[in-house]
């Protein structure tokens, strides 16, 4: 459930239900697609959260793909486990976990005081130890750390973590006055000497600090995990932090829980010298696309830049300028002649004979002609823009959507084929095509970077970019069902029912005047559809995985990109009359869109905002206030 679905429809639906009853709703929804065959590509593609290479974390003998993992807060049920693999988290803390089942008095909730933070209640929810252990003996497949949280008497964590050993990655055991050298040892050899941390909030680390510093110091104790979500003291976490780094080890592992709510948090911690980072009550008033946007600053603040380009790029642009130069060349045709020497060879008649018979089919040739023109200068645009600005500086996405793209159209020549009739022409600039795709698929193997953000701040342009991001998906989700509709009717009955309208005249009047003129008419449909689906693709794909703060040209690509296509489906319309207003509905709403998702993105992706706003999420109540 990425940001541009969360903000803009979701929250504003669970909103209405019961606090403890939404997120249930939301997790339960997003692990049962994660479970179907297929989901987690599913979700992946609608998001592309997976944290860049560079920002793996070593925490004693564990590897983490990224600072960033979520509090057993959030997900108490372990509802959406399967989900949240899928989602930016390097690791899970699961708990804390009870002996006996543990109902909380209330419910989270938003603070009164403050409506951007979410408060906790005292008495966590668990499953109990056995229906955890239950639950976790099916996600032992996950590709993310376990870190679990257990709390109980010094009798109940020796049983829980014998019992709980063969399931985590790690071990986190909430601080008690009566914990000491002797329970760490029986704890750690227990989880068979699997790092172990120790949970302390910040007013009990001032309360107990020789006592709590006296076990860190013990080598039995990995490191230490500072709870900021239940705080009513005035200790705050850099205070906390700063007695830590002067007592303690400079190398001691330390997790932060709670205290992020914008991507910017984050960074703060990790100069501060933090180790791990669990999302909390930020996760839910910031959405679920938290982990993704820290992830990318992280790579953007702290991996090692380089101005190197990949030469590679310039065979994806020499393929995006010959489509661009094929629809220039296509919409001349569809503008003069309309129907070529070799249309004229194929069907046995000339021109003027069919504007004799009925002059209305050469303008309706010209319609689906120049509209498959637009279409082509419009992918030709987005295919050099993708290469020249993306491809270029090695990030990963755009030669996957180019790949996925490219690949869609080159499939859209068994289309013609099946009609009987395979002009020339689009031979010939097939084969032209081929290789310099081939060519852009072999020299830019080694384009893997993730892509990096500069957004710090939950501010007002980066809310209202979201309603923008979701018009531009919807708009390339239509283009893509668009292709494929019209493919279909391209290769089953040609004409719908308004087209009829428009010729004054029936198929069959049309195959007893010339049978090859409609598999003619289909052949150009096909050409569209096939066009159409692939241009949709890149939009639904830029509008995936491209919205970045400051990517200036994805707007630019989106503009210049979009004039072409729409502007030649609409003008052609009217030059030849045909003006039916359920035909030409759907260009009328995807005009909107474009629209509408150009002027809510404006300010996000030409960045002419500042990133001192004040925070945009405020008032939300997915939690509810039970």
């Amino acid at each position: 459930m990425p940001d541009w679905s969360y903000h803009t429809i979701f929250k504003h639906i669970v909103a209405k239900l019961p606090g403890h009853i939404g997120r249930e709703a939301i997790h339960r929804g997003m692990n049962g697609i994660a479970t179907i065959p297929g989901g987690k590509y599913l979700i992946r593609f609608l998001g592309h959260m997976e944290p860049s290479v560079h920002n793996k974390v070593r925490v004693d003998e564990l590897t983490f793909t990224s600072p960033i993992g979520l509090s057993g807060k959030v997900d108490p049920q372990l509802s959406g486990t399967k989900a949240f693999e899928n989602l930016g988290f390097s690791f899970i803390e699961i708990g804390p976990v009870t002996d006996q089942l543990q109902k909380p008095e209330v419910r989270p909730h938003y603070s009164k005081k403050d409506h951007l933070k979410i408060e906790f209640p005292e008495r966590e929810e668990s499953l109990g130890c056995q229906k955890t252990i239950e639950k976790l003996s099916q996600y032992d497949h996950l590709s993310v750390k376990k870190l679990i949280r257990i709390k109980g008497n010094q009798t109940e964590l020796l049983n829980m973590t014998s019992k709980l050993s063969p399931h985590g990655d790690a071990f986190i055991i909430e601080y008690t006055t009566n914990l000491d050298e002797h329970s760490f040892l029986q704890l750690k050899k227990n989880v068979d000497y699997s790092p172990l941390f120790i949970a302390v909030s910040p007013k009990q680390l001032n309360s107990f600090t020789d006592h709590i510093f006296g076990l860190i110091q013990d080598e039995n104790v990995t490191g230490i995990l500072l709870d900021c979500d239940r705080e009513e003291d005035s200790y705050s976490i850099n205070q906390s932090l700063r007695m830590i780094k002067s007592s303690l080890p400079k190398t001691l592992p330390i997790i932060i829980s709670g205290g992020i709510n914008e991507p910017k948090d984050a960074i703060t911690y990790l100069n501060e010298g933090v180790s791990l980072l669990m999302l909390s009550g930020g996760y839910i008033t910031s959405g679920p696309g938290l982990p993704k946007r820290i992830n990318e600053l992280i790579d953007d603040k702290f991996a090692q830049t380089s101005d190197r380009s990949y030469p590679g790029w310039i065979w994806y642009w020499l393929f995006g300028f010959c489509i661009f130069i094929g629809g220039i060349l296509a919409l001349l045709f569809s503008m003069t002649k309309v129907i070529l020497p070799y249309d004229e060879a194929f069907l046995g008649i000339s021109r003027s004979e069919i504007l004799a018979f009925n002059e209305l089919i050469v303008f309706f040739m010209a319609h689906d002609r120049m509209t498959l023109a637009g279409t082509m200068i419009s992918g030709g645009i987005l295919y050099m823009q993708l290469a020249r600005h993306g491809v270029r500086n090695g990030i990963h996405w755009c030669r996957k959507t180019i790949n996925i793209a490219g690949v869609t159209g080159f499939l859209g020549i068994l289309m013609f084929i099946g009609y009987g009739y395979f002009d020339w022409l689009h031979g010939l600039f097939w084969v032209i095509l081929l290789p310099l795709f081939v060519m852009g698929y072999r020299k830019t193997k080694n384009v893997t970077n993730s892509p990096k953000s500069k957004n710090e701040r939950n501010h007002q342009a980066w809310k209202i970019s979201l309603y923008g991001q979701l018009s531009f998906i919807i708009l390339g989700f239509s283009f893509t069902l668009g292709g494929v509709i019209i493919s279909v009717i391209g290769m089953t009955n040609v004409f719908v029912k308004t087209d009829v309208e428009y010729l004054c005249m029936p198929p069959e009047v049309i195959n007893q005047f010339n049978e090859t003129l409609i598999p003619v008419i289909a052949h150009d449909r096909a050409g569209f559809g096939s066009a159409l689906l692939s241009v949709g693709l890149i939009v639904l794909m830029i509008s995936l995985w491209g919205f970045h703060e400051g990517d200036r040209w994805v707007w630019w690509s989106m503009l210049i990109g979009g004039l072409p296509a729409f502007l030649s489906g609409i003008i052609i319309h009217y030059v030849i009359g045909y003006t039916t207003f359920i035909h030409l509905l759907p260009a009328y709403i995807a005009s909107g869109l474009y629209v509408f998702g150009l002027l809510f993105s404006y300010s996000f992706l030409m960045k002419t905002h500042s990133d001192k706003s004040i925070t945009a999420i405020r008032n939300s109540k997915v939690l509810g206030n039970n």
